[in-house]
């Protein structure tokens, strides 16, 4: 759903100049100093990037999903780890205290999260809790006033910069089930709190994760999401169809890019005499790369709207994001071909998206737990 099309498309014109005049041109810097520099990150405030799907009563843009996934496919089109610094505000990191927060943390959150003057994180992955969300073992003890919360989170993106986590805990230690799970609102300077060192990661420099500790960490009952213990869980898989439907779109833009810069090689680097990409075998990489990138394009588009519409979009959101993490792989795959040995050195930057969206098939459920998902409502429709 497209409210204003002359105003999204001032921003998304907004969107693709700054991709192009100050993303782009900064992307190896970001890779050689595993940084995304400050005067940048000022600029995506500027720019209201904080607060792409955050309502507007609460400072935000407001977007709707389709208008959400139209400006993802601009911001894909550079480093990943771009994104990846606003995009916990816009998703995972802020979603929950909107579907399900009360109003007293929505006044207290929202406006200083779409400002981009708060950084949000999501703590739900631990050691031995990742794909199987509902086994975590992080409890959180009522203490007066307080929960005691203790255990450790793995993994957990923008931690090294967040100031505030939406942590998933387990409230009720008898109850081992999805039911036993709470959500709160933790600030980084919570009594207790401590994060391990930065991991080195295969790609995405620039975009951290670390582990964060809670010993004996002391968090107001008032910052339980929704003021009620066991909806952590629901609250949680509330969120996974809009985060999920925001990286196919990223996985877009990844790909437009990397075809582009394909094509563009393929017309210029000269083998026997002409263009290679004049040869057949290249230009059916490139064809199918183009035909890949606009199913998923497609896919995101429909289900966007679907989701707009009110409709149950599960399956949508999960078809979406396996077809365009697992296409977008292809079609880096294919960019390192078609620049030869060019593509396996630094300097041309295909290598480095390469290793980025890696990534993509892993975080906000795994290609697998998307085939568990789509199946699992496929049976469960036709029962």
């Amino acid at each position: 759903m497209i409210r204003d099309q002359e105003i999204l498309d001032q921003l998304t014109d907004t969107l693709s100049r700054f991709v192009r005049e100050r993303l782009v041109p900064n992307e190896e810097r970001i890779a050689e100093d595993d940084a995304i520099p400050a005067e940048i990150v000022t600029e995506m405030k500027d720019l209201g990037l904080f607060g792409l799907s955050i309502p507007e009563e609460y400072g935000g843009l407001g977007l709707t999903m389709e208008e959400e996934v139209l400006c993802a496919f601009e911001i894909g089109q550079t480093s990943p780890a771009f994104r990846s610094i606003f995009g916990t505000n816009n998703g995972i990191g802020s979603q929950g205290i909107i579907i399900d927060g009360t109003p007293e943390q929505k006044a207290a959150y929202l406006p200083r999260l779409a400002t981009g003057e708060l950084i949000a994180s999501f703590a739900l992955t631990e050691p031995n809790a990742g794909s199987d969300a509902a086994s975590l073992r992080t409890t959180a003890r009522r203490d007066g006033d307080h929960y005691v919360i203790n255990g450790t989170k793995r993994f957990i993106t923008n931690a090294p910069e967040a100031s505030i986590f939406t942590l998933m805990a387990r409230t009720n230690p008898d109850d081992k089930s999805a039911g036993g799970i709470s959500a709160f609102i933790v600030e980084k300077d919570s009594p207790g709190l401590s994060l391990g060192k930065i991991d080195k990661k295969m790609g995405q420099k620039g975009a951290h994760t670390c582990d964060v500790i809670f010993e004996d960490c002391r968090v107001p009952a008032a910052n339980i999401i929704g003021g009620k213990e066991g909806q952590g869980f629901k609250t949680a898989m509330k969120v996974l169809d809009r985060g999920r439907l925001h990286i196919s779109a990223t996985c877009v833009g990844v790909s437009e890019r990397l075809i582009r810069d394909s094509v563009k090689y393929a017309a210029e680097r000269v083998q026997f005499g002409k263009p290679i990409g004049e040869f057949q075998l290249i230009q059916a990489m490139l064809a199918d790369s183009r035909a890949e990138a606009y199913a998923a394009r497609c896919m995101v588009l429909d289900a966007a709207r679907k989701k707009d519409e009110g409709r149950n979009v599960s399956t949508e959101a999960a078809c979406c994001k396996m077809f365009a993490s697992e296409a977008v792989g292809r079609i880096a795959d294919r960019a390192v071909q078609v620049h030869g040995g060019a593509g396996y050195i630094a300097d041309y930057g295909v290598e480095r998206f390469y290793r980025d969206v890696r990534l993509f098939r892993i975080y906000e459920g795994t290609t697998q737990i998307q085939q568990l998902v789509i199946a699992r409502n496929m049976l469960k429709d036709i029962a």
